[in-house]
This record gives structure tokens, C-alpha cells and sequence, in this order.
């Protein structure tokens, strides 16, 4: 089934001005909520301990609440249902700080009498832990930034670079703001699933600007909007086959693979959605708007393919003996 026409030419540009205001309207929305609602930091940013416990029928929730209560070390603590009915996780921003009491022997004794339970797994991280991973995480985000606006400077030139980059930040700041409006937990698996956007995201903002480069250089169209439009209209096939398999691989992850891939399945759902979408109606624009000249820019590359070339010769007249 062929959904875009091989050789149709599509006004992505004049289509995508909606699409674009939606997603400043979006962009400052994720901001908004950000700030406002903020982020629920997991055990790994924010310390703390996390008690996962399973019963045999129906966890009796309420009843584990009043128990824990009565410790110290779990009287702030929230229980959650986790994935099923039987299955909660217990959630405490303390630590146990004497280590010759064991946190699970602590769980056992203050339920024991609520049910037929097993403890299935207890992690720890102290403050001091938990902020230094949240510094090396921006580091790593911070850094990826600088490294892809670098390589597409090298490899196109800045205003593509900056388009690019641009794009990304659109992409991460919708990607978290939905993040904090469905109070996923922001954990090393997100931060692992931001850094993989990223890398989608860009990618398939390349495959776009390598069509327009081909175009611009190729064509003998002066106009840069019809350029992109063409360029563009010529990848949608690709970068929607590209985005559906993938979607649906992370689909199929975030529903079969439980609550404990939420942190990554969930972010790479709305990443690969929005990655793909700018990368076709966000991207492209922001190139016009950084004042891209197709005359300068040909003129450009005739001068570097010129010095090439008289390097060429000057190096087959020295390997003739003739320099």
C-alpha cells in the first residue's frame, strides 16, 4: 500500500505552519508543567528505599500502611500497587543507616501477619548517591547536545547544526513534560530512554537534511521552500515505515514488559512520536528561519570542489616528477 506518492511534491512547509504553532504551544506547556507540577524523582536521583513485595491474592494495602507506620524508617513511605493486584512496592525517602539490621528482615517482621508474602527485591541509595547520579545524568544529556551539534556543524554547516539541535530540545522538553503529567518515575531507565531519543531523533532529522543538501546541490531550484518541500516529500515514506516499527516494538514492551519498564518504554512511545514528527514539520522550518542562502551555499561548495580538485592535480603532478 503506497500511502505518499513516490513523485508527489507535498507543501510540508505551507501545511506544517499548524502543526509548528502546536508545538510551541507545547513546547512552553511541558516547560509550564515541569516547573509547576515538577518531576517524581526515582530511588536512583532522590534516595531512598524501595521494597517490592508480593502476596498471595489481593495485597491488603491499607493494612500494610498502618503497619509500616509504626517504623521510623517507613513511617513517610507510599505503597503502590505494582503491576497486578498481589504485587505493591513500598517506597521510603529514608535508609537504613545501621547495617547490622537487614531491611528485608525489618519488611518481614512488620507484616508478618497480613498475608502469605515474599519479598522480591529491596533497593537502597543514599542521598549523597542519588545526587550525584542526577549531576552525571544532565552531564550526559548536556554533552550528547555537544557532540551532535559539532558532527552535523562538520558535516553540513552551523544553521543546520542549530536547526537540529533546536529540533532535539523540542523533542526532550514535550517528551519530559509528558513525563510529569503521568508521574513517571524519573530513574536511570529514562534517563537511558532520553539519551536514545536523542539519538532517533537526530537521525532521522539527518536522513532529512541529507535530502536537502542532495537537492540543493543537484537541483537547479533557487527557491529553499519548494527544495525542502521536495526533499521532504521524498523521506515521509521512509520516516513513517521507520517510526510505526519502531513504535510498535516499544508498544509491545510497554504494555508485556510490566510497570518495571515504564521508565523506558513509556518515554520512548512519546519520543519516537515526536522525533518523527519533527523531524518533518519542526526541523525543516527552523532551517528557513535561520536564513539558509542556496546561492551562497552553492557558491560554497563550487569553491571547495575547485580547491579539491587543483589539490587533486597538484598531487598527480608530483607523483609524475613534474613538481
Amino acid at each position: 500500500m503506497e500511502v505518499f506518492k513516490s513523485h508527489k511534491v507535498y507543501n510540508i512547509l505551507e501545511k506544517g505552519k499548524i502543526f509548528f504553532a502546536l508545538s510551541i504551544i507545547a513546547f512552553f506547556a511541558a516547560i509550564v508543567l515541569v516547573f509547576t507540577k515538577g518531576l517524581s524523582f526515582g530511588i536512583d536521583f532522590a534516595g531512598g528505599t524501595v521494597v517490592q513485595v508480593k502476596y498471595q491474592g489481593a495485597a491488603p494495602i491499607d493494612d500494610v500502611r498502618s503497619r509500616l507506620s509504626k517504623n521510623e524508617l517507613f513511617s513517610k513511605a507510599t505503597v503502590t500497587p505494582f503491576g497486578n493486584e498481589g504485587e505493591i512496592v513500598i517506597k521510603s525517602p529514608s535508609t537504613n543507616s545501621n547495617i547490622q539490621n537487614d531491611t528485608s528482615d525489618i519488611v518481614k517482621k512488620l507484616l508478618d501477619g497480613s498475608g502469605k508474602f515474599e519479598i522480591r527485591k529491596v533497593d537502597m541509595v543514599g542521598p549523597k548517591v542519588g545526587d550525584e547520579l542526577r549531576k552525571k545524568g544532565l552531564t550526559a544529556f548536556l554533552l550528547a547536545l555537544g557532540v551532535i551539534l559539532l558532527s552535523v556543524t562538520v558535516r553540513y554547516e552551523f544553521r543546520f547544526a542549530l536547526a537540529g539541535v533546536i529540533a532535539l530540545l523540542h523533542d526532550i522538553v514535550i517528551t519530559i513534560g509528558a513525563i510529569s503529567l503521568f508521574e513517571i518515575d524519573v530513574n536511570l531507565e529514562t534517563i537511558a530512554a532520553i539519551l536514545t531519543i536523542l539519538g532517533y531523533s537526530i537521525h532521522d532529522t539527518i536522513i532529512v537534511f541529507d535530502r536537502v543538501r542532495e537537492y540543493v546541490q543537484e537541483s537547479k531550484e533557487n527557491d529553499f521552500k519548494q527544495i525542502i518541500n521536495e526533499a521532504v516529500s521524498r523521506t515521509l515514506a521512509r520516516t513513517m515505515l521507520t517510526s510505526l516499527t519502531v513504535f510498535f516494538v516499544i508498544l509491545m514492551l510497554y504494555i508485556f514488559g510490566g510497570e518495571i519498564m515504564h521508565g523506558f518504554s513509556f518515554p520512548m512511545l512519546i519520543g519516537v512520536l515526536i522525533g518523527s514528527y519533527s523531524s518533518v514539520f519542526v526541523a525543516a522550518q527552523l532551517v528557513i528561519w535561520t536564513g539558509f542562502d542556496v546561492k551562497k551555499y552553492r557558491a560554497k561548495m563550487a569553491e571547495k570542489q575547485k580547491r579539491e580538485k587543483e589539490k587533486d592535480k597538484l598531487r598527480a603532478m608530483y607523483e609524475q616528477g613534474r613538481v
